[in-house]
């Protein structure tokens, strides 16, 4: 038997259709081994050797997957080859024993979970790239370092729950650099003039003021509306001629096909996908999805990755795809190739593109949910379209005197541009803004319909989108391909930014405070240069050319010194400084004071730790008003008794919403969940038989659970519909996709 181990059962679930009866292919679920959480887990005093445990969610697999190696006569480690993944491969022959094994120990690598390519990976296998591994040991350690010696210190000088990192404390300081750019903005007024005329023959032309007796007139130059009546009142019985009309043709450049910064970028400006969201979707498609006439297929290559390649392959079936289905006009006579810039490109040796260049968005519509199909038809089309001809476009230019005798000379000028071959644009519609000018000739009069002035301010930078951050890191080379998507919903996880209304990220109040105690006190930790050059010491690392553990010396040494010394040096009354209010408190009588913690601003008892009583706060800096809803919580449960204590429990409100809380706290942790807080469905705990099935929010959205939580931890992430599954009895569901078993072994779909 021939034992394959993946990370992810649907990527097993691919691959196993291409293999025959002598290939087991099984999922690793992701790592096996990691740095215990109790703990920092790393030898600072030795040579920082990691002390790597098999977590107690994956031991149940661990000794699966060692009962199948020890009957193998070929184990064949296939994790994703990048860093992370060769990791993975390193982990399971560690965690396994496959180095005492009888078995023939293999690793393979490919960028596509194709037929083609796992029998030609099979065919090639590798050995091990332990550089690769040790670049990830690095990482690993050198994130652990910082993060689990620098969040203590926060928590003792800020507030508890904060955590510091050391890419992700560089993301929060261009967030929040860019919003105190927003608040120190002031706008500046300025007017534009434009004149509504009409040609010879009648057809309509819009022309804005462009200068000024020969003098461009710049953006900012009319400042006041007074200045733009002026010129209006000068232009007065101006009569207007076209003084020149130039034209000529322009090519837009087909586009290069997507890497993972690029692809989250235009997937969120495209679709307002989070970096997140894209990579989800990617990993989705990259691992297989059961199409009509290709069956279960990975359908686009490897998703993280920086490098801009195409295969020979891909480059050959485009051409052919694009002169059959759209003509020769529309394919290339060579293919066109690019080179990565990137500063040590790495992960996978392709850009992201689909493994059929003939297989059409359109072809596979029913097979995708609806979110997956506008993602793979973006890769489609960009990958595509960087195999097509240029788009050509005509642009015109008509410069129109306004003259009058003795009067200033000004001049107007109208622009426009006309597509003349769409090229790449027929696959691949990036916006454009295409207006036909009407045909005029020079010195042709032209006849005034009417002068127009408008108001305008400038406007501040815009907050960071999910596109506008990735873009920032990679320009200043923070964070690799992998990186991009977890750091920010590391940083959104930690209260550092919310979501405006636009889906922008904006900083919270904490994170101003953390960022400027971070700038002061620990510049190296967000310091730009410094990230990007440990980044291109990892990269060194990955490619052999330096040792791991002298790189975290250089660093731990003199950092952990600083941060011994900043513990003494700072004081928590410095950064967070109670400040005093006239409200006092309705348990002991105390003066109440306003402390910061991780969510913000609240009002506790100065009375602490005596007195535990805190409130919400309002932007008034008084107790915030209850709602109504609180109000109606408090009535329906002022005779709810703790089963653990016998005390009162009282009405609180989470982040997640209204819950009971043991008034006995901190002696008692007892809380309950208040069913007021989902909405019933009516539907009994198909486990329990006692509880109902309610829904409930967390940070990762809606989900539905038993009301007799902790006792009965039933849950479902998509809504029942009371039914149970003709096959095995499960609860069904409801998903994008239908109504469906809720049992993940149950393949039953309604």
């Amino acid at each position: 038997m021939n034992l394959v181990i993946v990370e992810s059962p649907t990527k097993a679930k691919t691959i196993s259709r291409f293999l025959g009866g002598d290939f087991k292919v099984e999922s690793s679920f992701g790592h096996i081994r990691d740095l215990p959480k109790s703990q920092l887990g790393i030898d600072v005093d030795g040579d920082f050797e990691p002390k790597y445990i098999v977590p107690l969610k994956a031991k149940k697999t661990v000794t699966n997957l060692k009962k199948l190696s020890a009957k193998a006569k070929r184990v064949i480690l296939a994790s994703d080859e990048d860093r992370e993944g060769e990791a993975i491969s390193w982990h399971l022959i560690k965690a396994l024993g496959l180095e005492d094994s009888k078995a023939v120990i293999e690793r393979i690598a490919f960028h596509e979970i194709t037929k083609e390519a796992i029998l030609s990976a099979l065919e090639n296998p590798r050995d091990l790239n332990m550089a690769m591994v040790d670049a990830q040991q690095a990482r690993r350690v050198l994130d652990r370092l910082v993060g689990y010696k620098l969040s203590p210190f926060l928590w003792k000088k800020v507030a508890k729950g904060l955590s510091a990192g050391r890419v992700q404390s560089v993301a929060v300081r261009l967030i929040v650099e860019r919003e105190r750019e927003i608040l120190k903005f002031k706008p500046d007024e300025y007017w534009t003039i434009e004149a509504d005329l009409l040609t010879q023959k009648k057809e309509r032309l819009l022309a804005r003021l462009s200068k000024i007796d020969g003098a461009t007139v710049d953006k900012l130059a009319i400042k006041a509306g007074d200045q733009a009546g002026r010129i209006l009142a000068e232009l007065e019985g101006a009569e207007y001629k076209v003084a020149a009309v130039d034209q000529k043709p322009v090519k837009r450049s087909a586009p290069k096909p997507f890497t993972t910064s690029t692809l989250q970028q235009t997937a969120n400006r495209w679709f307002g996908f989070s970096a997140k969201q894209t990579m989800m979707l990617a990993q989705q498609l990259y691992e297989g999805v059961a199409t009509p006439g290709y069956g279960q297929v990975g359908l686009i290559t490897y998703m993280r990755t920086d490098s801009l390649n195409l295969s020979e392959k891909f480059l050959a079936e485009a051409r052919d795809y694009l002169s059959s289905a759209l003509g020769e006009k529309y394919s290339l006579t060579s293919a066109r190739r690019f080179k990565t810039k990137s500063k040590g490109a790495q992960e996978a040796h392709e850009a992201i593109r689909p493994t059929d260049a003939s297989r059409a968005p359109e072809a596979i519509k029913d097979s995708l949910n609806p979110n997956q199909y506008k993602l793979y038809k973006l890769i489609w089309q960009r990958a595509l379209g960087s195999q097509m001809p240029d788009a050509e476009l005509l642009a015109t230019e008509i410069d129109i005197d306004a003259a009058k005798a003795g009067a200033t000379k000004y001049q107007f000028r109208s622009t426009g541009q006309v597509l003349k071959f769409d090229g790449y644009l027929k696959i691949y519609p990036e916006k454009s803004s295409e207006l036909e000018l009407p045909a005029v000739s020079r010195d042709e009069r032209l006849d005034l319909e009417k002068l127009n002035r408008d108001q305008h301010f400038t406007k501040p930078p815009a907050r960071y989108s999910d596109a506008g951050l990735v873009k920032a890191l990679e320009r200043f080379g923070i964070g690799r391909p992998s990186t991009y998507a977890p750091t920010i919903a590391t940083i959104e996880a930690r209260n550092y930014v919310n979501r405006d209304e636009g889906k922008k990220l904006a900083p919270t109040e904490i994170a101003f405070t953390v960022n400027d105690l971070l700038v002061e006190h620990f510049p190296e930790i967000v310091d730009f240069e410094f990230t990007a050059n440990m980044e291109n010491n990892l990269d060194r690392i990955a490619e052999g050319s330096t040792e791991w553990q002298p790189v975290i010396r250089e660093f731990y040494q003199p950092f952990s010194a600083h941060l011994e010394t900043k513990y003494a040096e700072v004081q928590k009354s410095d950064i967070m400084p109670e400040i005093k209010t006239e409200e006092i408190c309705d348990k002991c009588g105390s003066p109440m004071i306003v402390k910061t913690g991780r969510y913000g601003k609240f009002l506790a008892c100065s009375n602490f730790p005596a007195c535990r009583n805190i409130k919400s706060m309002g932007a008034d800096g008084k107790p915030a008003e209850k709602s109504e809803k609180i109000k109606e919580l408090e009535e329906k449960y002022k005779d709810e008794v703790c089963e653990k204590c016998g005390s009162p429990m009282t009405v609180k409100n989470g982040r997640f919403g209204p819950f009971l809380g043991c008034s006995n706290y901190p002696k008692c942790k007892n809380i309950k969940n208040i069913s007021d807080n989902g909405s019933s469905t009516g539907i009994t705990c198909p486990v329990c038989g006692q509880g109902e099935i309610v829904q409930k929010r967390s940070r990762r959205g809606i989900f539905y659970a038993c009301n007799r939580y902790p006792d009965c931890k039933t849950s479902f992430s998509s809504k029942p519909t009371g039914e149970k599954c003709p096959d095995c009895g499960s609860l069904l569901v409801e998903t994008k996709d239908g109504v469906k078993c809720s049992s993940k072994t149950c393949e039953y779909k309604k």
